[in-house]
């Protein structure tokens, strides 16, 4: 049976902020916040937390929710979910949803789903919105993305990209790091090495464009909350309070 999944890696070091899916806000931890706005998602089958951590796993099966444990060889996130992807034949379409957006709105992630179930030219899916702030347009830590007349990524920079040379003919748009999957994609995207332009940018997602992968793109209009520090972990308590 054909099934929809989306799954939360979610580990416990960070570089910055560890331990952050753990991290209490309003008696919840970050990742039950995630997780409970994934299960809002009617197009979903099945909500599932991949992580190498006992104490991520407990943590969400004291909270009810579904939960794997994954190897803690993994590089990234990708291959945290190919690997529950793996023991889940019926797994047609995936969603990697980031365990640290607790504000993503349910129906941000049916579009991700929408897309990558409806299109039969994409292999993978994802989310952008614009971006006016020229501080966030220079930011190398907000991903910059451009797209053809029909919606499908031509390129993503952390460059600001286009550049403006004649105002007001196109706008900037920000990546939102959440990606839908047909299941044969995730298996390719996790089997090819990484690419030239993937490790200049550090950025994965060009590995499936320099391979000739189709990346179809959404555009919606929230700003998202990623934390990823005590300062972003603030602003969210701010906003919840």
């Amino acid at each position: 049976m054909t099934k929809t999944a989306i799954i939360i890696p979610a580990r416990y070091g960070s570089s910055r902020l560890e331990g952050k899916p753990l991290i209490e806000v309003n008696n919840k931890p970050i990742i039950q916040w995630v997780y409970e706005k994934a299960m809002q998602v009617k197009s979903a089958d099945i909500v599932i937390v991949a992580t190498d951590d006992e104490r991520i796993y407990n943590r969400v099966k004291s909270f009810g929710g579904e939960v794997e444990m994954t190897s803690s060889e993994h590089k990234c996130g990708s291959d945290r979910i190919r690997e529950v992807a793996d023991r889940h034949p019926e797994f047609s379409y995936i969603v990697n949803l980031q365990g640290d957006e607790p504000m993503i709105k349910p129906e941000s992630i049916s579009a991700v789903i929408d897309n990558i179930k409806n299109d039969k030219v994409a292999d993978i899916s994802t989310l952008v919105r614009v971006i006016e702030e020229e501080e966030e347009i220079k930011s190398p830590n907000l991903v910059k993305c451009v797209f053809d007349m029909n919606g499908y990524a031509m390129y993503f920079s952390r460059s600001g990209i286009p550049y403006h040379r004649n105002l007001g003919i196109s706008k900037t748009y920000g990546h939102i790091g959440i990606y839908g999957y047909k299941r044969e994609a995730l298996i390719k995207m996790t089997t090819l090495s990484q690419t030239p332009l993937e490790q200049a940018e550090s950025l994965e997602q060009l590995r499936a464009l320099e391979n000739g992968m189709k990346i179809k793109v959404s555009i919606v209009d929230f700003v998202p909350v990623g934390i990823d520090t005590l300062e972003d972990l603030a602003k969210f308590k701010a906003m919840v309070a």
